[in-house]
């Protein structure tokens, strides 16, 4: 896989975790289930007589436009049903404070538990009888508290409005909304994991400062999203409990209840105290109030202090490593130029954040010296088996920088005199190869972060506007787009004259080259990022459901999966009937072709989203322990591991006798087949994407926005 922003940095962190939902308003995932009866706290009188249910204003059913209520709930009996009974006229006269187990809203949602209760929203675990198990789990947010305020229901209205159209996958996605009397629900994605608050609360020393910057990076690219929609939203609330940690080590933001579109007029004083910036209290708020909050928030998992249980704004009356010694100075710097109470004196963007955590996030490990903010790591560039210190043997050379107008954390294509690369400023660039001036370039609607696939005289790529793109080689001119359902992150592969690619909709899709018609596609259950390998008739993708599936590659029928206990975001190689991957569940994998049996797990110290190189009886792959393992591919067994100052999720590439990767120290590696330090060359930022070697060059991008071309032998 390429690495992207946001996903691409993560470090390790606990597996532990309860289950939890969509829970929001001061609602806790700490609740006790509710009663399985409702004599046990639920007072039920007699019901009356059991009538059709209505869509009229009063007290009936509500929703979506276009009918959609009605024509999806049309075989409901009664709007609310427990043991076949109509209670709906409880909720009018307030009898029924929560809805208890085996209540049955609307004909299809069928309550399982309670998830979490707040001041003014209950949220419960329900079954959705419109689907088919294990995708029916659903999050009932419901809203209990004087819904007859024309403000508190303009908020659910938003709330619902605002998810409704939005699509990332670190979002949960709203299926539908209504009213019954006077309590809304919103029907979400059901988040298991657990928030940051109970996290941190859980955890009895302070908490790993790489882990917290794992997951601002991951909620900063979440955040960015918000707030670069073509109407900014400023979410407004961001603090750890509306934080959720699923079981695969995301992040996912919930609770959209005061998320508003940026207009620049007067708002409501809204937030949580502590963490709500200076002038929400004066009504006003902009992108840069969540980025106050952004900096509350990490201050306190960092600390451990509460920023609501003390006087407003004094950060300053608390610094961060006197509580915490273990946080890098850059770190603690970040952060509290996040909390200035003026505006202008922040981060005026949620990217400039973003990059000041990458940048102390590459140069925090395996430190030994430092000059202060901004200072260049002392790189460790020890062989951890052999533990002895290796030098360069020489230094390479520079042959040219070609500079796009963003980051650059895709890999590479080369083909005949063009390097095709792209770039998070939206576009695709074609790069004259001996010269690194620019052929043309293709404009996208999204970020472009993935590997070209070339095809007879086109380009195929896909883009985070939704779209995979042919463009023809020689003009840049577009032949054909086909639109998936959400953004693109998998890198496109050309087997049998078919292309095959993921997508963040979780499907697979089989795809006509010529024409760009769908062939087939195949679901997972999670987004994905990972990059299709081929085998005798059946193609392999990992997915971000834990889990590498097989199916065929004619028809997309389901061969067999294998379900790891990390997302799998390495793409996996097939060598000699194995299919070799790494998994964020911090390991790297080997198993049969044929059956998805697993031949042997090697574990490593951090996540892993490098995808493998064989050579020989070699197997070469990266990890976020900030090492490059060489593997026996036969049994697993490690034969060394070289150590740099970042996590290596670039994947190696290999040329001419040596190996080449990229690292989050800013650095680019050669190394030879033994692990021994060749050459290192700097550059201005990061490194996850992957090199491409032709002919004695190397040719790599960085999150500088460059792409460089190296001499691959100094």
């Amino acid at each position: 896989m390429d690495s992207q922003r946001g996903y691409g940095q993560y470090s390790q962190y606990s597996q532990s975790a309860v289950n939890v939902g969509m829970y929001g308003d001061g609602a806790t995932g700490s609740a006790q289930n509710a009663a399985a009866d409702p004599a046990e706290g639920f007072a039920i009188p007699t019901p009356p007589p059991v009538s059709p249910w209505t869509t009229t204003g009063d007290g009936g059913v509500g929703g979506m436009a276009n009918g959609a209520i009605a024509d999806m709930h049309h075989t409901a009996s009664s709007p609310l049903e427990y043991g076949g009974r109509d209670i709906t006229a409880q909720l009018r006269n307030g009898t029924l404070t929560e809805l208890a187990p085996g209540t049955l809203v609307l004909g299809r949602f069928y309550v399982e538990r309670a998830l979490g209760k707040g001041g003014m929203s209950n949220v419960y675990l329900a079954q959705d009888y419109h689907f088919e198990p294990p995708n029916n789990r659903r999050s009932l947010k419901e809203m209990i508290s004087g819904l007859d305020d024309p403000t508190r229901l303009s908020n659910f209205k938003r709330e619902a409005n605002v998810l409704a159209r939005l699509r990332h996958p670190r979002i949960p996605r709203v299926f539908d909304y209504f009213t019954i009397y006077q309590r809304a629900y919103l029907v979400l994605d059901y988040i298991e994991g657990t928030d940051l608050e109970a996290k941190l609360e859980e955890s009895q020393d302070m908490l790993a400062p790489e882990m917290v910057v794992d997951w601002m990076l991951q909620l900063c690219d979440i955040v960015e999203y918000l707030h670069t929609q073509p109407h900014p939203i400023i979410f407004r609330d961001l603090k750890p409990n509306n934080i959720i940690l699923t079981l695969d080590g995301h992040i996912v933001l919930i609770d959209f209840g005061i998320a508003k579109l940026l207009s620049g007029g007067r708002d409501t004083n809204v937030g949580t105290p502590g963490y709500a910036a200076n002038e929400m209290y004066g009504g006003h708020a902009d992108t840069r109030s969540d980025i106050f909050a952004l900096g509350a928030m990490m201050h306190h998992l960092l600390t451990r202090q509460d920023p609501r249980k003390r006087d407003l704004f004094t950060f300053h009356r608390h610094p961060i490593r006197r509580y915490n010694p273990a946080v890098p100075p850059e770190l603690a710097a970040v952060v509290m130029r996040c909390v200035e109470q003026e505006m202008d004196k922040r981060y005026q963007t949620i990217r400039e954040v973003r990059q000041a955590l990458e940048e102390v996030y590459g140069y925090s490990a395996k430190r030994t010296t430092t000059d202060g903010i901004g200072s260049r790591p002392i790189i460790n560039t020890i062989l951890d088996e052999h533990n002895v210190r290796m030098a360069p043997s020489y230094t390479t050379t520079q042959i040219w920088r070609y500079q796009t107008e963003d980051e650059v954390r895709a890999t590479p294509a080369v083909d005949g005199n063009t390097v095709y690369i792209g770039s998070y400023d939206h576009n695709v660039h074609a790069v004259d190869r001996m010269t690194g001036r620019l052929k043309w370039k293709f404009a996208t609607d999204g970020g472009v972060c993935v590997t070209p696939a070339l095809w007879q005289n086109d380009v195929l790529i896909g883009s985070q506007d939704f779209n995979i793109y042919a463009i023809d080689c020689t003009t840049g001119k577009e032949d054909w787009r086909y639109r998936t359902w959400q953004r693109v992150h998998s890198s496109p592969r050309i087997f049998d004259n078919r292309l095959y690619i993921g997508s963040d909709d979780t499907y697979i899709h089989a795809i006509e080259p010529r024409t760009g018609v769908m062939i087939w596609h195949h679901q997972t259950f999670r987004e994905i990022w990972s990059s299709a390998a081929y085998d005798n008739g059946v193609v392999f993708i990992g997915s971000s459901d834990n889990s590498v599936y097989a199916v065929d590659a004619l028809t997309g029928e389901f061969k067999w999966r294998f379900q790891a206990q990390g997302s799998v975001i390495s793409s996996p190689i097939v060598v000699d009937g194995n299919v070799f991957f790494g998994s964020k569940d911090f390991g790297i994998y080997c198993l049969d072709s044929k059956t998805g049996w697993q031949a042997w797990r090697t574990p490593t110290d951090g996540g892993v989203i490098s995808s493998p190189l064989i050579v020989g009886d070699r197997l070469y792959i990266g990890s976020a322990d900030k090492h490059l393992y060489c593997l026996d591919r036969h049994t697993g067994h490690l034969v060394w591991k070289y150590a740099t100052g970042g996590q290596v999720n670039s994947s190696p590439a290999f040329a001419d006798g040596a190996l080449f990767f990229g690292s989050n120290d800013r650095t680019v590696y050669s190394l030879d087949l033994e692990g021994k330090l060749r050459w290192r060359f700097t550059t201005g930022g990061i490194v996850p994407g992957s090199p491409v070697v032709r002919d004695g060059v190397v040719y790599i991008g960085s999150a500088d926005g460059c792409l460089y071309a190296l001499r691959a032998n100094g």
